[in-house]
């Protein structure tokens, strides 16, 4: 990894946390005040957009931003672990939990909140995924085939049992909606934000260690298994929430993608973990803007974004012989 490289994704990082602390941590619980929103009006007609006129908007950068930051974190432990296919898997049984948020709202009519009926359908598959992979001894193809597979299967039924796409739009949760984050769901963001931020930090050095040496993780009395269940569980969080833009299909991208590209350039963990958030960042940035832009799919655009940054790594990293 260049110094240039190095000091830009140290400035951007900087930059990033700058604008999370005082502008959308801020709008994610609702303090901002009303003349920033009118201000930002002001400056994106001054550029010929009305993007920033509408508060939907606001509500999308701030959960993009919040999925650009989880989803490389969590992603860069599960690629050098070689289980990228889990966050497919996970993003299936969280559309299964959305499809029995559905049947609960069609056989009681409830106002049920089809995001958290997702994160507790997709955190206990996450236990039961980890089971799984405790009594085969690996996170083996079978296994989470079958998960993924029969989650989906399920999920499709619950949709017809609860009369169909009568009670909610379930192309917005398959490929990603801009105009389904409300205000409620963005609270629910940041309060996932922070729990993956903190718990990340706090247990870094263990899940470290179980990323690259589970039998040393146990020779130095790492509790191996109960990090691996924090590990899947954490991802099983970041997945529901990011399925909100990328869509239960594309979902999966934003853990990867982010991670190859910064594995390319970057010397070392802790410096592909912070060039990946800047990469994930960017590519949902870039995407939300794109896609409003020219009426596009914002999960596809973002994930085309970011695989646009992985090849251009895979230049980088060729031109400069790291291959």
């Amino acid at each position: 990894m260049t110094r240039a490289i190095q000091y830009s994704v140290r400035a951007l990082l900087g930059v990033l946390a700058a604008a999370v602390s005082v502008v959308f941590l801020p709008i994610a619980v609702g303090v901002m005040p009303e003349r920033f929103f009118e201000a930002g009006c002001v400056a994106g007609r001054w550029a010929g957009t009305e993007f920033f006129c509408y508060g939907f908007l606001w509500n999308t950068l701030t959960t993009g931003v919040f999925i650009g930051i989880m989803g490389p974190i969590i992603g860069m432990f599960l690629v050098h672990r070689e289980m990228a296919l889990i966050g497919e898997t996970l993003a299936h049984t969280a559309f299964a939990g959305v499809a029995f948020g559905t049947l609960l709202l069609g056989a009681s009519g409830w106002d049920v909140r089809l995001l958290a009926v997702a994160i507790v359908v997709a955190v206990g598959a996450a236990v039961a995924v980890q089971a799984l992979a405790d009594r085969t001894g690996s996170y083996g193809d079978v296994p989470i085939a079958i998960v993924l597979t029969g989650s989906f299967a399920v999920g499709t039924l619950f949709i017809d049992l609860g009369g169909g796409f009568a009670f909610v739009d379930i192309n917005s949760y398959l490929f990603g909606n801009i105009s389904i984050t409300d205000d409620r769901s963005v609270t629910l963001m940041a309060v996932l934000l922070f729990a993956v931020v903190g718990v990340v930090t706090a247990a870094y050095r263990p899940l470290l260690y179980i990323t690259f040496d589970e039998q040393t993780a146990a020779a130095v009395r790492f509790n191996v298994r109960g990090y691996n269940v924090l590990l899947i569980v954490l991802t099983a969080l970041v997945i529901v929430g990011a399925m909100q833009i990328l869509g239960v299909i594309l979902v999966a991208a934003m853990l990867v993608v982010p991670v190859a590209a910064a594995s390319l350039v970057a010397g070392g963990f802790k410096d592909a973990l912070y060039t990946s958030v800047v990469i994930g960042v960017g590519s949902v940035l870039t995407g939300i803007g794109l896609s409003w832009t020219y009426s596009l799919r914002p999960g596809a655009t973002i994930v085309v974004v970011a695989i646009g940054v992985y090849v251009l790594a895979v230049v980088v990293s060729s031109s400069n012989g790291d291959t």
